[in-house]
């Protein structure tokens, strides 16, 4: 590959779309832009407005509910009219101070949030009291731990320390939760039938927060406990992904029409390799992902409260680290989207495949993310990187510092990889004779696949390349699944890896006997079936680097990594010996028995890779059922 032919190529590129596009597109296009820019910090500091003005309330003007009512904006304050309930509102003060609710499911709604709009209002009365260690006596630290663990069961022991401020902070268990009363003349938080100021409130939400934006504080004191809202992973994949989508349409749509107007064919004539042609065309679109993100990332964390008086340095730090992290997933984006505009044979089936594949990628680095500081399937996306970067958490103390390499080498990997091989795949149909040809994508894939095919040694390093996708699509199937019961889950997470694996062994061997590169024999079956379950094999041992975030400690992550190390299993070293050489007989006898039935058509390679996925099922059900 030469630079120097890659960035002629590149600038080509540019002049040519720049050229195509009008004004209306390029207005369009600033729109978006500039509503992704705008709507990301507005979201991230005020979160979702859905329910504005969704409950009335009938409350007088000199009630101390009256404030309450006013500052929240999912109620209206409407006249007290005693005749007008409960037609015309949910909740009515009525004047010795009782609230009360309609009696549907919307006024017992209505009721739920009355009573935490007055604990939150009461909240900031007591926040803003100059003696604070009086207005809240009691603080919690939540710390997350390993289950069993010794720092859990330490923190699960309920002491009670006093800070160096005065205030009791609490280790572990939080009793009742009741940390302040309302004191004379607090408003009842209550919402029942009862005088103003008499009641106990709960405790303010008030204090240490990890949501990235500033909302929905989970520390503090004993009331805030709660598990983390994955509001941050919804924002980031707002944010960083959403532009991805408008690239791939405008780079995938280049591709296919080079294909279709025959256009790309004075490229292929010229003194150039296809890797500089690829390369040259898909330099911009990646550097202007990778501007988007750059921009987005530094707006995200300038607006980031944790970067509050970290200064330019730390800043500049976390965003690098940012932008790093969603790197792989542009690469990604952008290897499947070529691989698309080379298999669609019109710009209606692109969109199809482009649609697909975003979602599929998205879910991808959206879902994992969710559990951030929760659970350990978190890692596996990229977006993760992102918040713990600007959380601070992991391996460090602030902003910037917060992900080790050993965290980003899992969660981006794997993403490198398959975009690698996707891009290889995409190159193997670069060709006059595939390019202008109008075939099904499923037929295109098969041409791609064939077209890095040598000879019978090639069924495995087909294999090995395939473990970036088998690793993606398991870790997926696992973030999908682990939350469900494990008698539902289990199962449906065994069948799932053995079909995924059983087709990235044999589904490169179909398309050699589909494209005749091979003797449709027995023989030929066993020696390909041979090859492909070595390299599957040698491959799949990189899947060890799971346990570097504790993955096996799940029970899911056992079922799906331990079957194919054995690491984590607690046996004599002859047992682990065998359980990982194991898969290598499994692999062989299962990769042979799907080339078998590829030498006669596609029905009985379709058979028989079903018979291949229930004995690859039966063997991982006996190694988890054995660790069990």
């Amino acid at each position: 590959m030469k630079l120097r032919k890659v960035l002629r190529i590149a600038r080509w590129e540019v002049s040519k779309n720049a050229g195509q596009l009008d004004r209306r597109t390029v207005a369009i296009g600033l729109v978006v832009l500039l509503a992704v820019g705008a709507l990301t910090p507005l979201v991230a500091q005020q979160g979702v407005t859905l329910d504005d003005g969704i409950y009335r309330v009938g409350v007088p003007e000199d009630s101390s509910y009256h404030d309450p009512v006013a500052q929240d904006a999912k109620f209206v304050a409407v006249e007290p009219d005693p005749a007008a309930f409960p037609g015309e509102m949910e909740l009515l003060v009525r004047p010795d101070g009782r609230v009360v609710a309609a009696e549907t499911p919307k006024g017992r709604a209505a009721l739920s949030d009355f009573r935490d709009t007055v604990t939150a209002y009461n909240d900031r009365l007591m926040t803003a009291e100059s003696d604070e260690a009086a207005a809240f006596p009691v603080y919690v630290s939540v710390a997350y731990a390993e289950q069993n663990s010794p720092t859990a069961s330490a923190a699960g022991s309920g002491a009670v320390r006093t800070t160096a401020e005065g205030k009791q902070r609490l280790d572990g268990e939080t009793g009742d939760g009741n940390g302040a009363d309302s004191g004379d003349g607090g408003t009842d938080s209550s919402g029942e039938e009862s005088e103003g100021g008499d009641e106990p409130i709960g405790a303010p939400s008030v204090g240490g927060s990890g949501s990235l934006f500033g909302g929905s504080a989970s520390g503090g004191t004993p009331a805030d406990v709660a598990p983390p809202f994955p509001f941050e992973s919804l924002v980031l994949a707002f944010a960083f992904v959403l532009p991805m989508n408008f690239v791939i349409q405008a780079y995938a749509s280049t591709i296919l029409d080079e294909r279709v107007n025959q256009r790309g064919e004075l490229l292929l004539v010229s003194p150039v390799s296809r890797e500089d042609i690829i390369a040259g065309k898909t330099l911009p679109y990646f550097a202007g992902m990778v501007a988007i993100a750059s921009v987005t990332a530094v707006g995200i964390t300038t607006l980031t409260p944790a970067a509050d008086g970290v200064g330019p340095l730390g800043i500049a730090s976390t965003a690098a680290i940012s932008v790093a992290a969603v790197i792989p997933i542009a690469l990604l984006f952008l290897a499947s989207s070529f691989v698309g505009g080379m298999f669609a044979r019109s710009f209606k089936e692109l969109t199809f495949v482009t649609v697909t594949l975003s979602v599929f990628l998205t879910a991808y680095a959206f879902v994992p993310a969710i559990f951030t500081n929760v659970h350990p399937v978190a890692a596996i996306s990229p977006l993760t990187l992102v918040v713990e970067a600007l959380q601070g958490t992991g391996a460090g103390a602030g902003p910037g510092v917060g992900v080790s390499l050993g965290d980003y080498a899992f969660s981006t990997l794997p993403l490198y990889l398959s975009a690698g091989v996707l891009f290889a795949l995409g190159a193997g149909v670069y060709r006059e004779e595939d390019m202008f040809t109008q075939r099904s994508v499923p037929l295109k894939f098969l041409d791609a696949l064939d077209g890095q095919i040598s000879g019978r040694r090639s069924a495995a390093k087909l294999s090995a390349l395939s473990i970036p996708f088998v690793f993606v699509a398991e870790l997926l199937v696992v973030a999908l699944l682990f939350a469900l019961p494990v008698s539902l889950s289990m199962p449906v997470l065994l069948v799932a890896i053995a079909f995924v694996e059983e087709i990235a062994k044999s589904v490169h061997v179909y398309a050699g006997f589909a494209h005749e590169r091979f003797e449709r024999t027995l023989r030929s079956a066993a020696v390909l079936g041979g090859f492909s379950g070595l390299g599957f094999f040698l491959g799949e041992k990189a899947t060890a680097v799971a346990q570097l975030v504790g993955l096996p400690d799940l029970e899911l992550g056992q079922a799906a990594f331990g079957t194919v190390t054995g690491l984590g299993i607690e046996a004599s070293p002859l047992v682990l010996a065998g359980l990982l050489f194991a898969p290598l007989a499994l692999h062989t006898i299962t990769a042979t028995v799907t080339a078998a039935g590829a030498t006669r058509n596609r029905n009985w390679y379709f058979g028989t890779l079903v018979v291949a996925t229930l004995v690859h099922a039966g063997y991982n059900l006996t190694v988890v059922s054995y660790i069990g």
